[in-house]
């Protein structure tokens, strides 16, 4: 390996420590706000439609939930790059899927068009198939070796 490899490979090892830190300081304020809304929602009873938690403040709890979930498999995935060196699909598209997971929770389906009710459903099917062929796939290699 020559020098300008080996520099290029530590530039990439620093910027990914950096971005590991980046993601640990966004993943607590994040939990830190999941908490708040969490607290806030229960000790405002007058706002409440539900037994106790209004129903809007239940969305919004899943979705700061989720969003949270999907900024530890980010920095789950940061992580094994930075030990393997090598991004793994399964990972990625269980995030993605996460991501659109969130998107449906949170959607408001009286303010959307049908079509784009029809390509979000789309492309959870085209996520979810990729993620169990990648899954099939190591099974199957899994099973060879």
């Amino acid at each position: 390996m020559n020098v300008f490899q080996k520099i290029i490979n530590i530039a990439e090892r620093i910027i990914i420590i950096i971005l590991i830190v980046f993601m640990v300081i966004v993943l607590i304020i994040s939990a830190v706000e999941v908490g708040i809304v969490i607290i806030h929602e229960l000790t405002n009873p007058n706002m409440s439609n539900g037994a106790i938690i209004n129903i809007d403040g239940l969305l919004d709890i899943f979705g700061f939930f989720l969003t949270v979930l999907i900024g530890l498999e980010l920095f789950e995935t940061v992580k094994l790059y930075l030990k393997e060196n090598v991004f793994h699909g399964e990972v990625i598209l269980l995030v993605s899927l996460i991501a659109v997971a969130r998107k449906v929770i949170v959607l408001d389906y009286s303010k959307e068009e049908p079509l784009t009710i029809i390509a979000i459903s789309a492309l959870v099917a085209a996520i979810s198939l990729g993620y169990y062929l990648i899954k099939k796939t190591i099974r199957q290699d899994k099973g060879n070796n």
